[in-house]
Protein backbone atom coordinates (compact mmCIF):
# COMPACT_ATOMS: atom_id res chain seq x y z
CA UNK A 1 0.00 0.00 0.00
CA UNK A 2 2.88 2.47 0.49
CA UNK A 3 4.20 1.82 -2.82
CA UNK A 4 0.94 3.16 -4.30
CA UNK A 5 0.54 6.35 -2.54
CA UNK A 6 4.19 7.36 -2.60
CA UNK A 7 6.33 7.68 -5.19
CA UNK A 8 9.96 7.31 -4.57
CA UNK A 9 12.47 9.66 -6.81
CA UNK A 10 15.17 8.33 -7.26
CA UNK A 11 17.88 9.20 -10.44
CA UNK A 12 15.06 6.76 -12.36
CA UNK A 13 12.23 8.67 -11.84
CA UNK A 14 13.57 12.30 -11.56
CA UNK A 15 16.65 13.85 -13.53
CA UNK A 16 16.75 16.39 -11.27
CA UNK A 17 18.11 13.56 -8.95
CA UNK A 18 20.67 11.19 -10.87
CA UNK A 19 23.51 11.02 -9.03
CA UNK A 20 21.19 10.13 -6.23
CA UNK A 21 22.00 5.93 -5.24
CA UNK A 22 18.80 3.61 -5.06
CA UNK A 23 19.60 3.58 -1.34
CA UNK A 24 19.17 7.41 -0.80
CA UNK A 25 15.94 8.05 -2.22
CA UNK A 26 13.36 10.23 -1.09
CA UNK A 27 9.54 9.90 0.02
CA UNK A 28 7.10 12.58 -0.93
CA UNK A 29 3.73 12.09 -0.94
CA UNK A 30 1.79 11.66 -3.86
CA UNK A 31 -1.29 13.14 -5.02
CA UNK A 32 -4.14 10.77 -6.11
CA UNK A 33 -7.54 11.99 -7.17
CA UNK A 34 -8.99 8.91 -6.14
CA UNK A 35 -8.15 9.24 -2.32
CA UNK A 36 -8.04 12.63 -1.63
CA UNK A 37 -11.58 13.69 0.05
CA UNK A 38 -12.32 18.15 -0.54
CA UNK A 39 -14.33 19.78 2.32
CA UNK A 40 -15.41 23.97 2.09
CA UNK A 41 -13.74 25.95 4.60
CA UNK A 42 -14.73 29.05 5.74
CA UNK A 43 -12.70 31.41 6.21
CA UNK A 44 -12.89 34.36 8.79
CA UNK A 45 -13.85 37.02 6.04
CA UNK A 46 -16.19 39.38 7.44
CA UNK A 47 -19.08 38.54 5.04
CA UNK A 48 -22.44 37.81 5.99
CA UNK A 49 -23.61 34.03 4.25
CA UNK A 50 -26.77 35.67 2.63
CA UNK A 51 -25.88 38.76 0.29
CA UNK A 52 -28.99 39.89 0.03
CA UNK A 53 -30.24 43.40 1.80
CA UNK A 54 -26.70 43.97 2.33
CA UNK A 55 -27.32 47.98 2.36
CA UNK A 56 -30.15 47.67 4.63
CA UNK A 57 -27.75 45.71 7.23
CA UNK A 58 -25.20 48.29 6.12
CA UNK A 59 -27.19 51.30 7.41
CA UNK A 60 -28.09 49.73 10.71
CA UNK A 61 -26.88 51.36 13.86
CA UNK A 62 -26.38 50.49 17.68
CA UNK A 63 -27.32 52.90 20.44
CA UNK A 64 -24.59 52.49 22.82
CA UNK A 65 -24.44 54.34 26.68
CA UNK A 66 -21.68 56.20 27.07
CA UNK A 67 -20.91 56.72 30.73
CA UNK A 68 -21.64 60.38 31.97
CA UNK A 69 -18.83 61.93 32.59
CA UNK A 70 -20.59 64.70 34.13
CA UNK A 71 -22.88 62.85 36.31
CA UNK A 72 -23.96 63.90 40.00
CA UNK A 73 -22.62 61.91 42.55
CA UNK A 74 -24.39 60.21 44.70
CA UNK A 75 -24.24 62.37 47.64
CA UNK A 76 -24.98 65.82 45.53
CA UNK A 77 -27.96 64.28 43.76
CA UNK A 78 -31.48 65.19 45.51
CA UNK A 79 -33.66 61.93 46.90
CA UNK A 80 -36.29 62.68 43.88
CA UNK A 81 -33.77 62.96 41.02
CA UNK A 82 -32.04 59.47 42.53
CA UNK A 83 -35.51 58.19 42.05
CA UNK A 84 -36.14 59.01 38.73
CA UNK A 85 -32.57 58.28 37.88
CA UNK A 86 -33.27 54.79 39.21
CA UNK A 87 -36.66 54.44 37.91
CA UNK A 88 -35.15 54.98 33.97
CA UNK A 89 -32.50 52.69 35.03
CA UNK A 90 -35.26 50.19 36.21
CA UNK A 91 -33.34 49.38 39.22
CA UNK A 92 -35.50 48.82 42.41
CA UNK A 93 -34.50 51.05 45.47
CA UNK A 94 -31.89 49.51 48.02
CA UNK A 95 -33.47 48.34 51.58
CA UNK A 96 -32.03 50.59 54.54
CA UNK A 97 -30.04 48.00 56.33
CA UNK A 98 -29.84 49.39 60.21
CA UNK A 99 -28.54 46.63 61.65
CA UNK A 100 -27.77 47.24 65.43
CA UNK A 101 -26.08 44.75 68.01
CA UNK A 102 -28.08 43.87 70.76
CA UNK A 103 -27.28 42.28 74.06
CA UNK A 104 -29.77 40.19 75.57
CA UNK A 105 -29.33 40.12 79.51
CA UNK A 106 -32.63 37.74 80.62
CA UNK A 107 -34.60 35.05 79.39
CA UNK A 108 -37.41 36.94 79.50
CA UNK A 109 -39.69 33.65 80.85
CA UNK A 110 -39.29 30.50 82.93
CA UNK A 111 -37.57 27.83 81.22
CA UNK A 112 -40.33 24.25 82.49
CA UNK A 113 -41.64 26.39 85.79
CA UNK A 114 -41.85 24.49 89.07
CA UNK A 115 -45.41 23.27 89.99
CA UNK A 116 -45.44 23.05 93.84
CA UNK A 117 -47.40 20.32 95.55
CA UNK A 118 -50.47 21.31 97.28
CA UNK A 119 -50.66 21.47 100.82
CA UNK A 120 -46.62 22.48 100.82
CA UNK A 121 -45.12 23.49 104.06
CA UNK A 122 -48.41 21.60 105.73
CA UNK A 123 -48.34 18.10 105.39
CA UNK A 124 -45.63 16.18 107.07
CA UNK A 125 -43.42 13.45 105.65
CA UNK A 126 -45.17 11.10 108.35
CA UNK A 127 -48.35 11.20 106.55
CA UNK A 128 -48.96 9.31 103.32
CA UNK A 129 -50.00 12.89 101.27
CA UNK A 130 -46.58 13.75 102.34
CA UNK A 131 -44.74 11.00 101.92
CA UNK A 132 -45.99 11.19 98.12
CA UNK A 133 -44.44 14.60 97.66
CA UNK A 134 -41.15 13.00 98.86
CA UNK A 135 -41.24 10.54 96.27
CA UNK A 136 -42.47 13.40 93.42
CA UNK A 137 -39.48 15.09 94.50
CA UNK A 138 -37.08 12.63 94.15
CA UNK A 139 -38.19 11.32 90.06
CA UNK A 140 -37.76 15.14 88.95
CA UNK A 141 -34.32 15.51 90.86
CA UNK A 142 -32.89 14.08 87.97
CA UNK A 143 -33.00 16.60 85.46
CA UNK A 144 -32.26 19.87 87.68
CA UNK A 145 -28.92 17.31 89.05
CA UNK A 146 -28.48 17.62 84.92
CA UNK A 147 -28.59 21.25 84.83
CA UNK A 148 -26.71 21.48 88.18
CA UNK A 149 -23.91 19.58 86.31
CA UNK A 150 -23.81 22.23 83.28
CA UNK A 151 -23.97 25.02 85.66
CA UNK A 152 -20.39 23.70 87.57
CA UNK A 153 -19.43 23.22 83.52
CA UNK A 154 -18.61 27.37 83.04
CA UNK A 155 -19.03 28.12 87.04
CA UNK A 156 -16.62 25.51 88.80
CA UNK A 157 -16.85 27.17 92.66
CA UNK A 158 -21.08 26.61 92.31
CA UNK A 159 -22.64 24.51 95.05
CA UNK A 160 -25.98 24.37 96.17
CA UNK A 161 -25.41 24.90 99.84
CA UNK A 162 -23.37 28.29 98.79
CA UNK A 163 -26.01 29.16 96.50
CA UNK A 164 -28.64 29.39 98.81
CA UNK A 165 -26.86 31.38 101.02
CA UNK A 166 -26.39 33.80 98.38
CA UNK A 167 -29.70 33.98 97.20
CA UNK A 168 -31.23 34.23 100.20
CA UNK A 169 -29.18 37.29 100.77
CA UNK A 170 -30.42 38.28 96.89
CA UNK A 171 -33.59 38.26 97.72
CA UNK A 172 -33.13 40.24 100.99
CA UNK A 173 -31.73 43.13 99.35
CA UNK A 174 -33.91 43.21 96.21
CA UNK A 175 -36.86 43.77 98.75
CA UNK A 176 -35.16 46.17 100.85
CA UNK A 177 -34.15 48.62 97.31
CA UNK A 178 -37.90 48.07 95.96
CA UNK A 179 -38.42 50.51 99.31
CA UNK A 180 -36.04 52.86 97.84
CA UNK A 181 -36.17 52.03 94.09
CA UNK A 182 -37.38 55.71 93.05
CA UNK A 183 -34.32 57.50 94.22
CA UNK A 184 -32.01 54.57 93.60
CA UNK A 185 -32.57 52.63 90.64
CA UNK A 186 -29.35 51.30 90.05
CA UNK A 187 -29.27 49.41 92.96
CA UNK A 188 -32.57 47.33 92.16
CA UNK A 189 -31.21 46.46 89.33
CA UNK A 190 -28.39 44.86 90.75
CA UNK A 191 -30.42 42.39 92.36
CA UNK A 192 -33.87 41.61 89.67
CA UNK A 193 -33.60 41.10 85.93
CA UNK A 194 -35.27 43.28 83.68
CA UNK A 195 -38.37 40.97 83.41
CA UNK A 196 -38.76 41.18 87.30
CA UNK A 197 -37.88 44.84 87.70
CA UNK A 198 -40.72 46.09 84.95
CA UNK A 199 -43.10 43.40 87.19
CA UNK A 200 -42.17 44.64 91.05
CA UNK A 201 -41.89 48.25 90.33
CA UNK A 202 -45.32 48.98 88.41
CA UNK A 203 -47.22 47.60 91.51
CA UNK A 204 -45.27 50.34 93.10
CA UNK A 205 -45.85 53.13 91.84
CA UNK A 206 -47.35 55.80 93.77
CA UNK A 207 -47.08 54.16 97.15
CA UNK A 208 -45.28 53.57 99.59
CA UNK A 209 -43.81 49.90 100.61
CA UNK A 210 -42.16 48.95 104.60
CA UNK A 211 -41.03 45.30 104.23
CA UNK A 212 -39.29 43.79 106.78
CA UNK A 213 -37.58 39.93 106.78
CA UNK A 214 -37.80 38.37 110.22
CA UNK A 215 -36.57 35.00 110.47
CA UNK A 216 -37.26 31.30 108.46
CA UNK A 217 -39.40 28.79 109.54
CA UNK A 218 -37.48 26.21 107.17
CA UNK A 219 -33.90 26.27 105.92
CA UNK A 220 -34.16 27.63 101.80
CA UNK A 221 -33.60 25.03 99.81
CA UNK A 222 -33.18 24.31 95.91
CA UNK A 223 -36.38 22.43 94.66
CA UNK A 224 -35.71 23.13 90.62
CA UNK A 225 -32.88 23.49 87.96
CA UNK A 226 -33.02 23.95 84.54
CA UNK A 227 -30.59 25.44 81.52
CA UNK A 228 -31.35 26.92 78.09
CA UNK A 229 -29.98 27.97 75.37
CA UNK A 230 -31.45 31.67 74.14
CA UNK A 231 -31.08 32.64 70.15
CA UNK A 232 -27.63 30.33 69.55
CA UNK A 233 -26.64 27.34 71.58
CA UNK A 234 -23.33 29.22 72.44
CA UNK A 235 -25.80 31.96 74.95
CA UNK A 236 -26.67 29.93 78.13
CA UNK A 237 -29.04 30.94 80.78
CA UNK A 238 -29.60 28.72 83.67
CA UNK A 239 -32.19 29.50 86.93
CA UNK A 240 -32.70 27.90 89.79
CA UNK A 241 -35.79 27.54 91.77
CA UNK A 242 -35.64 27.97 95.53
CA UNK A 243 -38.15 27.31 98.47
CA UNK A 244 -38.56 30.02 100.95
CA UNK A 245 -40.90 29.25 104.20
CA UNK A 246 -40.13 32.80 106.41
CA UNK A 247 -42.11 35.29 108.37
CA UNK A 248 -42.14 38.36 106.92
CA UNK A 249 -43.87 41.67 107.50
CA UNK A 250 -45.68 44.29 104.60
CA UNK A 251 -47.37 47.35 104.96
CA UNK A 252 -48.17 49.69 102.13
CA UNK A 253 -49.65 53.28 101.74
CA UNK A 254 -51.15 55.05 99.10
CA UNK A 255 -49.47 58.93 97.86
CA UNK A 256 -51.82 60.50 100.62
CA UNK A 257 -49.72 58.58 102.99
CA UNK A 258 -53.13 55.97 104.11
CA UNK A 259 -52.91 52.77 105.15
CA UNK A 260 -54.57 50.53 102.57
CA UNK A 261 -52.68 46.93 102.84
CA UNK A 262 -50.65 45.01 105.42
CA UNK A 263 -49.26 46.33 109.14
CA UNK A 264 -45.96 46.86 110.11
CA UNK A 265 -46.48 45.42 113.11
CA UNK A 266 -48.48 42.50 111.74
CA UNK A 267 -46.05 39.19 110.92
CA UNK A 268 -47.18 36.48 108.88
CA UNK A 269 -45.61 33.31 107.22
CA UNK A 270 -44.80 33.09 103.82
CA UNK A 271 -44.31 30.19 101.70
CA UNK A 272 -42.66 31.59 98.02
CA UNK A 273 -41.36 29.76 95.20
CA UNK A 274 -38.19 32.33 93.93
CA UNK A 275 -36.93 31.78 90.53
CA UNK A 276 -32.87 33.05 89.91
CA UNK A 277 -31.32 33.45 86.54
CA UNK A 278 -27.71 33.97 85.55
CA UNK A 279 -26.17 33.88 82.24
CA UNK A 280 -23.47 31.40 82.74
CA UNK A 281 -21.71 31.93 79.57
CA UNK A 282 -21.23 35.57 80.50
CA UNK A 283 -17.69 36.45 82.32
CA UNK A 284 -19.49 39.08 84.69
CA UNK A 285 -22.84 37.68 84.95
CA UNK A 286 -24.15 37.17 88.20
CA UNK A 287 -27.15 35.72 90.07
CA UNK A 288 -30.60 37.86 90.29
CA UNK A 289 -34.58 37.59 91.06
CA UNK A 290 -36.25 36.65 87.76
CA UNK A 291 -39.83 35.62 88.71
CA UNK A 292 -42.14 34.34 91.52
CA UNK A 293 -44.29 31.24 91.10
CA UNK A 294 -47.71 31.63 92.33
CA UNK A 295 -49.62 27.85 92.63
CA UNK A 296 -53.09 27.72 91.71
CA UNK A 297 -54.06 26.29 95.25
CA UNK A 298 -52.63 29.38 96.93
CA UNK A 299 -55.19 31.54 98.45
CA UNK A 300 -55.54 34.84 96.65
CA UNK A 301 -54.41 38.11 98.70
CA UNK A 302 -56.80 40.69 100.02
CA UNK A 303 -57.12 43.17 96.83
CA UNK A 304 -55.87 46.70 97.80
CA UNK A 305 -58.91 49.20 97.86
CA UNK A 306 -57.87 52.16 95.62
CA UNK A 307 -57.88 55.59 96.52
CA UNK A 308 -59.25 58.07 94.45
CA UNK A 309 -60.56 62.10 94.98
CA UNK A 310 -63.70 62.84 96.02
CA UNK A 311 -65.40 64.93 93.18
CA UNK A 312 -66.39 68.38 94.57
CA UNK A 313 -70.69 69.02 95.05
CA UNK A 314 -72.42 70.99 91.96
CA UNK A 315 -73.78 74.19 93.02
CA UNK A 316 -77.20 74.08 93.34
CA UNK A 317 -78.96 75.61 91.05
CA UNK A 318 -81.96 78.77 92.43
CA UNK A 319 -85.70 77.21 92.17
CA UNK A 320 -87.92 78.62 89.96
CA UNK A 321 -91.86 78.81 90.02
CA UNK A 322 -94.20 76.52 87.73
CA UNK A 323 -96.32 79.65 86.68
CA UNK A 324 -92.73 81.60 85.32
CA UNK A 325 -91.61 78.05 83.76
CA UNK A 326 -94.61 77.90 81.58
CA UNK A 327 -95.11 81.36 80.67
CA UNK A 328 -91.59 81.42 79.48
CA UNK A 329 -92.07 78.37 77.43
CA UNK A 330 -95.43 79.71 75.85
CA UNK A 331 -93.69 82.94 75.45
CA UNK A 332 -90.68 81.52 73.28
CA UNK A 333 -93.22 78.94 71.04
CA UNK A 334 -93.88 81.20 67.96
CA UNK A 335 -97.94 81.81 66.50
CA UNK A 336 -99.45 79.35 64.29
CA UNK A 337 -102.36 80.36 62.30
CA UNK A 338 -104.71 77.92 61.86
CA UNK A 339 -107.06 78.22 58.21
CA UNK A 340 -110.05 77.07 58.57
CA UNK A 341 -112.62 76.06 55.81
Amino acid sequence: MLSRTVMGFCKYGNPLYKNLTPNMCVLIPAVVSSNVQQQQIRTTINKHYNPQFRKHRGAKIIKIDLPDLTKEKDDEMSPERMRSKMKEKGLQPPRPWNERNFYISNSGGVFEPYVPPEGDGKLSAVTVKGAKQKLEFVEKKGKSMMAVRKIKSYDDDFTLKDFVQDATEIYKNAHEALMNFRTDKEKLEEFVTEKAYVEMTENAKYKTVSWKFHQSLSPPKVVHARTNSVVSKDNLFAQVTVRFHTQQSLCIYDRFGRKIYGDENLVKDVLEYVVFEKHITEQYGSWRVHHKIIPDWMPASEPIPRTFRKPEPLPDLPDQPEDEDKSSDSSSKPDVAIATA
